[in-house]
């Protein structure tokens, strides 16, 4: 039961974690897919590198590190369309 809270904690926090970088990185830079695209090119590769064990089986490694990617992954694209949709808005700051 504890893995389970701590897992459904972690996906939220890495959604929020990375809505906020890649909103900050998309005001500061003016690219709205570039953190989307920095989270596919440099956390995917570290994390499957981090969590890749051998031992264990396939179905572990998805229910550990897939729900969190996918997280991350979603608010790296949600910072992305929250930007866009400021900047349709007329909001020129963003």
């Amino acid at each position: 039961m504890t893995e389970l809270i701590q897992e459904v904690v972690g996906t939220l926090l890495f959604y929020v974690l990375f809505f906020g970088i890649g909103f900050i990185l998309n005001m500061l830079i003016k690219t709205t897919w570039m953190p989307t695209w920095l989270y596919v090119i440099i956390v995917l590769p570290l994390g499957v590198w981090h969590f890749w064990d051998p031992e264990l089986s396939w179905l572990a490694f998805i229910g550990v590190f897939l729900w969190p990617f996918l997280a991350g992954i979603g608010g790296a694209l949600s910072s992305g369309w929250a930007i866009r949709s400021l900047r349709k808005n007329g909001y020129r700051m963003f």
